[in-house]
C-alpha cells in the first residue's frame, strides 16, 4: 500500500505538465474572429496574427477590419506558420496564417483593414518586405484606413 500511496503525488504532477507539453496545431478551424488581427482557433487556443495592427474597438475601420477577418477565415480551416516568437505577452499564439492560398495577413493590409509594424518593434520579420508591399498597395488605392489621408 505504501507504494501506491508515494505514486499518487508523481502521477498528480504529471497529470499537471502534460497538458502544457501539448504544442498546438500548425492547422486548425476557426472557431471565432474576434477583432481584425486575432482569432481562435479548435483547442480554444487564440491566434494574433504577425505583423500587423489592425483598429480596435472604438477606433475607425475597426467594424470593417473584423468583418473583413470573419469573411477571410470565419469557420474555415486556416494553415499557421510561426516566426521567431512563439507567444506574445497575453499569452496569443502569433502566427502568420493561410485560408485557402491567401496570406491573411496580407490581404487585411492590402484591403487597409490592419497596418505593418516597424521592423524594429518585433523580431518576427521574415515576411516583413510582402506585408509592407501590401501597405503600399492599399495607400496607393486608398483603401480602407488609407482613404482618409
Amino acid at each position: 500500500m505504501q507504494v501506491r500511496l508515494s505514486l499518487v503525488p508523481l502521477l498528480l504532477a504529471v497529470l499537471l505538465i502534460l497538458p502544457s507539453c501539448v504544442s498546438p496545431p500548425h492547422t486548425a478551424r476557426v472557431v471565432r474572429v474576434i477583432d481584425g488581427d486575432t482569432i481562435v482557433i479548435s483547442g480554444q487556443y487564440r491566434v494574433r496574427y504577425i505583423g500587423i495592427d489592425a483598429p480596435e474597438d472604438g477606433e475607425p475601420y475597426y467594424e470593417e477590419a473584423t468583418e473583413y477577418n470573419r469573411y477571410l477565415v470565419g469557420g474555415k480551416t486556416v494553415e499557421m506558420e510561426t516566426d521567431v516568437t512563439d507567444k506574445d505577452r497575453y499569452g496569443r499564439l502569433l502566427r502568420y496564417v493561410y485560408v485557402d492560398g491567401t496570406f491573411v495577413n496580407a490581404e487585411l493590409v492590402r484591403q487597409g483593414y490592419a497596418t505593418v509594424y516597424p521592423r524594429d518593434r518585433f523580431p518576427d520579420n521574415r515576411y516583413h518586405d510582402r506585408l509592407l508591399e501590401a501597405q503600399s498597395e492599399a495607400q496607393a488605392a486608398r483603401k480602407g484606413i488609407w482613404a482618409a489621408d
